[in-house]
């Protein structure tokens, strides 16, 4: 995953042939911005660019700049895995929930 941080911000970073430079998309926010550079170093220059301009117009509008996220989400999978999932859970006398917490948390680790 190409993914860059500057201050808790995360960004997704893409090469865009079309223009032959960088293009990188911060994540996680109530709006958009994005922000492009033709070097690691010039990129990471303009994310902190974009990353302030957006903060400062949400502080002026009022409005928190990063989105909320509830803690609740529905996932479909398989019967086959759901049930193998049911099975390791009652084997280690946990939830369902808390061994695909577990399952996430190791996937998503930085």
């Amino acid at each position: 995953m190409n993914v860059m941080t500057v201050e808790g911000f995360n960004a997704r970073i893409e090469y865009d042939p079309d223009t032959e430079m960088f293009r990188g998309e911060i994540l996680g926010l109530n709006g958009g911005a994005d922000f492009y550079g033709k070097s690691p170093k010039e990129l990471k220059a303009e994310f902190r660019r974009s990353l302030q301009v957006f903060l400062e117009v949400c502080k002026e509008k009022g409005i928190e700049p990063r989105r909320s996220y509830s803690g609740r989400f529905n996932l479909r999978i398989p019967a086959e895995l759901h049930e193998r999932l049911a099975i390791v859970a009652q084997c280690e006398g946990k939830s369902i929930n808390a061994v695909a917490q577990e399952a996430l948390r190791q996937r998503v680790a930085a």
